[in-house]
């Protein structure tokens, strides 16, 4: 079966910028490779999440090393959202190998719904924390007009942030 998603793929743009530079750009490389998981073929989904959980390891990995090396005040809850999603993504692994393609395009999905709220909440934080460390203040993120239907970030009926 080589089927695709018919999902709009999730996009990496501005309104996801968190002002601290290393973490911008390990978030853009998740955002394009769950993209990626919701849109190649099943003969290439292995492949692509097996991309994604190297990067997922890193990618937490160094926030979490940078948690702890910094004393960062709320890296707890933090550092168990990345072990569990971790922890997610190698029974999505087990599951595909067993011909379980709907597992991993479900992962996909649940990553572009969890992801937005993790770094607008946590990350930020994090970024915060990191900048004023290194640089006396909060980071300062300029960011392009961006075409509301296109955006990652949008306001739900109730105010809330969501990606």
């Amino acid at each position: 079966m080589t089927t695709q998603t018919s999902h709009s793929a999730f996009n990496w743009n501005d309104d996801c910028l968190l002002g601290y530079g290393p973490m911008d750009e390990v978030h853009e490389e998740f955002v394009d490779l769950v993209a990626a998981m919701q849109s190649v073929s099943d003969a290439e989904l292995a492949d692509v999440l097996d991309a994604f959980a190297t990067h997922a390891k890193n990618h937490f990995d160094t926030e979490d090393a940078w948690m702890v090396e910094t004393d960062f005040p709320a890296r707890a809850c933090h550092i168990h959202e990345h072990a569990a999603v971790v922890g997610s993504v190698h029974g999505v692994r087990r599951r595909l190998a067993a011909g379980d393609f709907g597992a991993a395009r479900r992962l996909a999905a649940e990553l572009e719904v969890w992801f937005p709220g993790h770094a607008q909440y946590l990350d930020s934080a994090l970024a915060h924390w990191m900048c004023k460390r290194r640089l006396g203040g909060k980071p300062v993120v300029v960011r392009r007009r961006v075409d509301p239907s296109k955006s990652l970030v949008s306001t739900t009926h109730t105010g809330e942030i969501s990606c």
